[in-house]
């Protein structure tokens, strides 16, 4: 137990510094290795996938505050944009995760290699939007949101690896659309994160402790050391080269998704 905390609080760490510099939750990190984490105790079952998707959106839910505070403070959070995506984002979480509980293993699984495939493709090509796009209103704010959310749920992330291209296509310069991003995971990883709980009331052999498909131990060691490293990544974003650093992430991502994809069917 004790040498599980202290590995999560590591993860923890790193995921916090992730999710300030970019703007993604870190959810594509964390899925991994809860996974790995119950493997390497011999623990098996369809609700693994699960208990890492639900504990991911947790965690996420306590990293973004600190993250987005970071970013409030630098003045790089559009709060418009925030109040018009988050009805969508909401409902988008909450039902994708109710989705996510009772759909096939190995589906739910290959979204989720698909989606590393995707954000790893994304931050790599950095594909520039053309320059008369701009942000939408609250509708195309709200559609977006729930399409963000459904998927996030569904990967369990945070909703960064899709809210920071969906800003950046709108033309939302890279800082705004980081900082933004930040705080559209809150509310995402709230809902999310409900979801799940809700789903796994009442399943039984779940290892424990847990909280409906959230794995406390995970939470509780990846959230704490997540809270006090976002701020470091806030800084490191306004001062680093990003493109540079989504090229080298990205490469992580597709790394990770063929081990997954290998795991899967082999």
């Amino acid at each position: 137990m004790v040498t599980s905390l202290i590995i999560f609080l590591v993860i923890g760490c790193f995921v916090g510094v992730l999710a300030g510099l970019l703007g993604v939750g870190g959810g594509t990190v964390i899925v991994p290795i809860v996974i790995y984490s119950f493997n390497i105790k011999g623990v098996s079952g369809d609700f693994v996938h699960y208990m890492a998707l639900g504990t991911s959106l947790a965690t996420i839910m306590c990293t973004s505050i600190s993250s987005l505070l970071g970013h409030h403070r630098k003045k790089a959070v559009i709060w418009d944009v925030v109040r018009q995506i988050t009805p969508g984002i909401l409902l988008g979480t909450f039902f994708g995760s109710k989705i996510a509980v009772y759909m096939p293993i190995v589906p739910l699984k290959l979204i989720f290699i698909f989606f590393l495939v995707y954000a790893g493709t994304s931050m790599f090509l950095n594909v520039k939007p053309k320059p008369s796009r701009s942000i939408p209103g609250f509708a195309g704010n709200s559609a977006a949101g729930g399409i963000i959310g459904i998927v996030s749920s569904l990967v369990g992330i945070g909703g960064g690896s899709l809210s920071v291209p969906y800003l950046t296509w709108c033309n939302v310069p890279t800082h705004q659309a980081i900082g933004t991003s930040a705080a559209i995971g809150f509310p995402l990883a709230l809902a999310g994160t409900i979801g799940y709980v809700a789903g796994g009331l009442g399943v039984e052999g779940l290892p424990g402790p847990h909280l409906g498909y959230i794995y406390l131990p995970a939470f509780f060691g990846i959230a704490i050391a997540s809270v006090c490293t976002a701020p470091i990544g806030v800084r490191l974003s306004h001062s680093l080269p990003v493109p540079r650093l989504k090229r080298a992430f990205a490469i992580l991502l597709f790394t990770m998704a063929a081990q997954m994809l290998y795991k899967t069917f082999f």
